[in-house]
């Protein structure tokens, strides 16, 4: 694929510089993606749970490598079909497959004050609030009615446990947290 897309890069800057438009060029790209597209969707054969055959397909993505095919289906069997498999570095030579219940977030919460359990040194709950949040928080009047919500839900503001994600918080939000033992992350 990377030859390929070189192959493309490079044709596509010489006809560029013989006056091409590079417009044209890109909707002619476009185009003709979509097209290869429609062709491997007309030939993709599905697998579904026929982990044989998923094998058969990692084998072949892996250069022939049969432990890897073998690790990949063992993967593809302990998560199902929407399962996330997230290959890492190991910190030795063995490989291996470690199913993760649960969620993983690749940055932690960002205040120590967030530890539960000192011993593994991890914010640990049981049946937290959790809110997602996709805008930018700038006022805690912004965050005014869950906390009232939440507040009005019977348990008191500091015995239930709360997780907030965001892409952004601001310095402030950090004391709310803490305060009300909620974990930002």
């Amino acid at each position: 694929a990377t030859v390929l897309a070189q192959a493309i890069v490079n044709e596509g800057l010489k006809n560029v510089a013989a006056g091409a438009n590079p417009m044209d060029l890109k909707r002619g790209i476009d185009k003709a993606v979509a097209k290869v597209v429609e062709g491997i969707k007309a030939q993709a054969q599905e697998v579904g749970d026929e982990f044989d055959k998923i094998e058969n397909v990692a084998r072949i993505s892996a250069n022939n490598d049969s432990v890897i095919g073998e690790l990949i289906a063992e993967a593809m069997k302990k998560v199902k079909r929407d399962g996330v498999i997230t290959v890492e570095d190991a910190k030795g030579t063995d490989t291996y497959v470690d199913v993760v219940e649960g969620m993983q977030f690749d940055r932690g919460y960002i205040s120590p004050y967030f530890v539960t359990n000192a011993e593994k040194m991890s914010c640990e709950m049981e049946h937290p609030y959790i809110l997602l949040f996709d805008k930018k928080i700038s006022t805690l009047k912004d965050m005014l009615p869950i906390l009232e919500q939440t507040a009005q839900s019977g348990r008191h503001c500091l015995s239930f446990q709360k997780m907030w994600i965001a892409k952004h918080w601001p310095h402030w939000w950090l004391t709310v947290c803490v305060v009300t033992q909620g974990c930002a992350v």
